[in-house]
């Protein structure tokens, strides 16, 4: 009788000590709560480790993090595009992390040269066109949209988005700035009407037959068929036949990296570590209908269905490197 009450005001005693001496990581983050919230709860389910999140654009979570300096809470930044997270990384925002789970999950070209963050989801930048209008057999590369033959059937989401001048980041890298500025100021006489403000928007554009073809990502693709599947819309995967050595669909992804000046390192990295495992990565890339980073997984049906592609093997970090002189270039090309 003694014992079994011992035991049981043990019991009582070691219950409230669980919560107390979990671990409690802050995460940064720019993609969307509905999108984050899932996996966070799924971990502290997993661990029993408390993830809390503060959602924003990219840009006022970097300034807040610039501010706050060795007083922010943030343990991990969380966003979308190489290009924001090497702005991170030149800002001193982010540590080098040495993980070996880390390094064995994600690809070399999907992570920072220096360790500094880590794409979890992949994103293919592609071309979508009309099926009742195109054939495939026309379609072959971005570079070609810039041939005459686009001429008014060219639709483009504006160059003040983040993805267009990553893109145009990474031809730089391939192509050289001459070349590439020459393939862009075709863009723009080949378009059939002022840059729209997204890719939906694009690709609505182009359903309706206002032009033929556009430049997305692909999850919006998945977005919109899944709204209204009798679109006459589809896919094709572009820069898969060229000699170049670096030839293929461009590719960008979403990523994170620990904070300088976070205080809780250790639980950061096992975090990331979690999402970038096998049994983590179909949902965090099905979520928002993306390629899973790891390459030991495959993508959600929905999305192989859209067909196999060779991705640009460039390092994603040039997207970042690179983009300074992208813009400008843009802007010199009369991309608006």
């Amino acid at each position: 009788m003694r014992l079994s009450m011992v035991l049981l005001f043990a019991a009582g005693l070691a219950a409230p000590l669980t919560p107390a001496l979990a671990a409690e990581i802050v995460v940064y983050s720019s993609r969307n709560e509905q999108l984050i919230k899932p996996m966070f709860d799924a971990y502290k389910k997993e661990t029993g480790v408390t993830v809390k999140f503060i959602t924003d654009k990219e840009g006022p979570l970097m300034a807040r993090l610039k501010a706050e300096g060795k007083n922010t809470p943030a343990d991990i930044l969380m966003t979308v595009d190489a290009g924001n997270l090497w702005q991170a990384s030149k800002e001193d925002l982010l540590r080098p992390v040495n993980s070996k789970v880390l390094m064995a999950n994600i690809p070399a070209h999907l992570r920072d040269p220096g360790n500094e963050w880590f794409g979890l989801s992949v994103r293919a930048r592609t071309i979508v066109y009309n099926t009742n209008k195109v054939k495939p057999g026309e379609l072959s590369s971005y570079e070609d949209l810039a041939s005459p033959k686009w001429k008014g059937r060219l639709c483009l989401r504006t160059s003040k988005k983040v993805y267009n001048q990553s893109l145009v980041a990474m031809m730089i890298h391939e192509y050289g700035e001459e070349k590439t500025e020459q393939i862009v100021r075709g863009w723009v006489a080949n378009l059939a009407t002022e840059p729209l403000p997204d890719d939906t928007k694009a690709m609505e554009a182009v359903a309706a037959g206002l032009c033929d073809a556009t430049v997305v990502n692909t999850y919006y693709f998945g977005r919109l068929m899944g709204k209204n599947a009798n679109l006459p819309l589809a896919i094709f995967w572009p820069n898969q036949n060229l000699k170049a050595n670096n030839a293929g669909v461009h590719v960008n992804i979403s990523g994170a990296g620990v904070t300088r000046h976070s205080r809780n390192e250790a639980e950061a990295v096992k975090l990331l570590e979690w999402l970038s495992s096998a049994h983590v990565q179909g949902y965090y890339a099905d979520v928002n209908m993306e390629y899973p980073a790891n390459p030991k997984v495959k993508p959600h049906q929905a999305v192989a269905a859209w067909g196999t592609f060779k991705p640009n093997l460039i390092n994603v970090s040039e997207a970042g490197k690179l983009q300074t002189r992208a813009v400008m270039l843009m802007d010199r090309a009369g991309y608006k």
